[in-house]
C-alpha cells in the first residue's frame, strides 16, 4: 500500500509527535478535535458515495485519525503484528470493544497486512454520516436484536467472504464497554472460525482515551487521564470441537492483557 509508513511488529508513539497548538485549552481542543476527525470521516464518505474508496483509502483514512488522535496527545503502544503477517490466509479476529477508537483505528493495523472486513451493527450502516463508508467495506451486519438471526447471518455471510480470501474482525460483546465483561463475551467468533476451518487472531485494547458520547455515541470526547491507548494481537489459534475452549482462552488472553496495560 502507498501509504506514508506500516507499523512492523510493535509501534510506540513517538515522543516528539506533533501536537496540537490548542492542546491545554481544553473546551477549545475538544472542538477543535471533532471538527478535524469529522473532517477525515465526510472525506472519507465522499470517495465512497463516489465509489472511489478502495482498501488503501480506508487505511490511510485510518491513519489520519490515529495521526490526530496522537496530536491530541494519545500515546499508543501496538504489539503482536507479526501474528497476523506471519499466519497464512484469512482468518477471524476477535477481541473486546471500548470506543469509536479502535472501529477507526483497526483498518490501519490489519488491512495493509490482510484484506479484513468487520462485523458491524446495522444502526452504523444505516448512519448518514458513517453509514457510506462501511457499506463501502461489504461488513456482515448485525441487528442485535434476534440473535439467531444474526448466528445465521454472520455464520453463513462470514464463511463466504473468508472463503473468498478476505478476513473478519468481529467484537463479540453486545456493546462497548471501559470495564471487560467476560459473561457477555460470546463464541459466535469462534464458531465462525470452526465452520470456515480458518485460525483465530484474538486482539486486546484498550482505547478509553476517546470515551463514548452521551448524546451521539461515536462523537465523545478525549479523556487526558488515559492517554495511553493500548492493542495487542495474540498468536493465531485452531479451533477444535464447539470452540469452548478456545473461547475462554481468547477471554484469559483479554484479561491478561488488559492487567498488563494497566501497569
Amino acid at each position: 500500500m502507498n501509504l506514508p509508513f506500516i507499523i512492523q511488529d510493535h509501534y510506540e508513539t513517538p515522543a516528539d509527535a506533533p501536537k496540537m497548538r490548542v492542546h491545554n485549552l481544553l473546551p477549545h481542543f475538544q472542538v477543535v478535535f471533532k471538527y478535524k476527525f469529522l473532517r477525515i470521516n465526510f472525506h472519507a464518505r465522499k470517495l465512497s458515495v463516489r465509489g472511489q474508496y478502495p482498501t488503501e483509502e480506508w487505511a490511510r483514512s485510518s491513519l489520519n485519525v490515529m495521526r490526530l488522535l496522537e496530536s491530541c496527545g494519545g500515546r499508543f503502544h501496538v504489539n503482536g503484528l507479526e501474528n497476523i503477517r506471519n499466519c497464512e490466509g484469512p482468518v477471524v479476529f476477535i477481541g473486546n470493544h471500548m470506543s469509536t477508537l479502535e472501529t477507526m483505528v483497526l483498518p490501519f493495523l490489519m488491512s495493509p497486512i490482510k484484506d479484513v472486513t468487520f462485523v458491524v451493527k446495522d444502526a452504523l450502516v444505516k448512519s448518514w454520516a458513517f453509514g457510506p463508508v462501511m457499506k463501502s467495506r461489504d461488513p456482515i451486519i448485525v441487528s442485535r436484536h434476534n440473535s439467531r438471526e444474526d448466528l445465521v447471518n454472520v455464520i453463513t455471510r462470514g464463511q463466504e467472504i473468508l472463503a473468498g480470501g478476505r478476513s473478519v474482525a468481529i467484537f463479540p460483546q453486545s456493546t462497548r464497554r471501559i470495564e471487560f465483561r467476560p459473561e457477555e463475551f460470546n463464541s459466535l467468533g469462534v464458531k465462525l472460525a470452526s465452520k470456515a476451518g480458518v485460525k483465530v487472531i484474538p486482539f486486546a485494547l484498550k482505547t478509553d482515551f476517546w470515551l463514548n458520547g452521551r448524546f451521539v455515541k461515536d462523537l465523545g470526547p478525549l479523556d487526558a487521564a488515559n492517554r495511553d491507548v493500548y492493542f495487542s494481537f495474540g498468536e493465531p489459534m485452531v479451533i477444535k470441537g464447539n470452540g469452548k475452549e478456545e473461547n475462554n482462552q481468547i477471554i484469559a488472553f483479554i484479561q491478561k492483557e488488559l492487567t498488563g496495560f494497566k501497569k
